[in-house]
């Protein structure tokens, strides 16, 4: 690969994971401060993640049917800023619900189809992925603990401006990129043929658990940090550990796949995962600890993502990628990070924070042992490719 593409695909990565290095930790804590309850809290964050059930494959079946898959990407990066400007208008629940949910539904579109690009500009190359999206954590770095500082010395209600100027530079970043449509195979069997595989079915379930488990953490980390008494550059300097233990990974990643597998390295993530979920849940006040379960962040976010990129890469054709990476994105991240989401909020202040992310662990426990039984995927493979 070029370097001048290299550095094209890194640079949308990077702004893209910037916004969430702004959203992820910091979202929840700008809601707080209009004096929302853990529910309404919660329920709002869901909405996030529910427009990912629906708009990827919308937009996936759009991608894969007409070809314009960078085109996409960048109507769908444009409508996310137009959209958004409305949130310095909003103060109440329902209105602030109505900005999130307008604006996600087109933010939505865009990663799983610039994912599709940027394997397609990989040319049979793709273990290389990894290595572009590593500089997507390290704007995942460079804007949680630069945020946090700021947020230190500023109000929390400076959050939204900050995030539409990241916005702003992922639709820039979009237009200097290229892209091309695989060719089609029509020997290919179709999508739902694909999907519905016994494997491919567990795989997605298992996606599903992991993002579910996600919820509380997502949600209500920088709540419960900050209940204990975390300044929050503390707070982004935690986030921030994680996300360099992810970066390290992305750079390990070919070597792990090639030296364990894709299975191997599922499983081991997954276990590893709940020992992060129930450190966090029982233990949070001690501050090695938790700097230990944010270097998790590696396998439970870190390995657990490529390791599934690389499996709907192998599961699904390539005229059927967009709607692969869209089920990808909307089955765990929508359908599951919407329900973790959701039932974090309303265990939240009812049974604690411990048994919130012990429900998390159980979540990953039952993935793990679906993915010891089903996920062997030298037995699920396309084979016109």
């Amino acid at each position: 690969m070029q370097l001048n593409t290299y550095s094209r695909l890194s640079g949308f990565y990077f702004f893209y994971f910037s916004l969430l290095g702004a959203m992820v930790p910091y979202w929840s804590l700008y809601l707080k401060s209009f004096g929302f309850n853990a529910e309404t809290i919660g329920g709002l964050m869901a909405i996030l993640m529910a427009s990912r059930i629906v708009a990827p494959n919308i937009w996936g079946w759009l991608a894969d049917r007409t070809g314009e898959r960078l085109r996409i990407v960048r109507y769908g990066a444009f409508f996310t800023c137009l959209i958004f400007v409305l949130i310095f208008w909003q103060e109440g629940a329902w209105g602030i619900a109505m900005v999130m949910a307008g604006f996600s539904f087109f933010w939505n579109a865009v990663l799983p189809q610039f994912e599709v690009l940027t394997l397609t500009h990989l040319k049979g190359r793709e273990e290389l992925y990894s290595r572009i999206r590593l500089w997507g954590s390290v704007g995942f770095i460079a804007a949680v603990m630069g945020i946090g500082w700021l947020l230190d010395l500023v109000s929390i209600r400076w959050l939204p401006g900050i995030m539409l100027g990241l916005m702003v530079m992922i639709w820039i970043s979009s237009l200097f990129v290229e892209g091309k449509a695989p060719a089609r195979n029509s020997n290919e069997s179709g999508f739902m043929q694909q999907l519905l595989r016994p494997q491919v079915v567990v795989f997605f379930l298992i996606c599903l658990l992991v993002q579910f488990s996600h919820g509380p953490y997502y949600t209500f980390y920088s709540v419960l940090m900050d209940s204990l008494g975390y300044s929050r550059t503390e707070i982004g300097l935690l986030w921030s550990v994680g996300v360099v233990a992810e970066v390290l990974i992305f750079i390990l990643m070919p070597r792990l796949i090639g030296g364990l597998g894709l299975r191997k390295l599922m499983i081991i993530s997954l276990l590893l995962s709940v020992l992060r979920w129930l450190l966090i849940g029982l233990i949070p006040e001690n501050l090695w600890l938790m700097l230990f379960a944010q270097m998790l962040h590696a396998v439970s976010f870190g390995v657990l993502h490529v390791v599934g990129i690389a499996l709907v890469h192998h599961y699904f054709s390539p005229s059927n990628h967009g709607q692969g990476q869209a089920m990808f994105s909307s089955f765990g991240f929508g359908v599951g990070g919407a329900l973790g989401a959701l039932c974090s909020g309303m265990m939240w202040e009812t049974l604690g924070a411990d048994a919130t992310f012990c429900v998390a662990a159980i979540a990953v426990l039952i993935a793990a042992l679906c993915a010891t039984i089903w996920i062997k995927p030298e037995n699920c493979a396309v084979t016109n490719r």
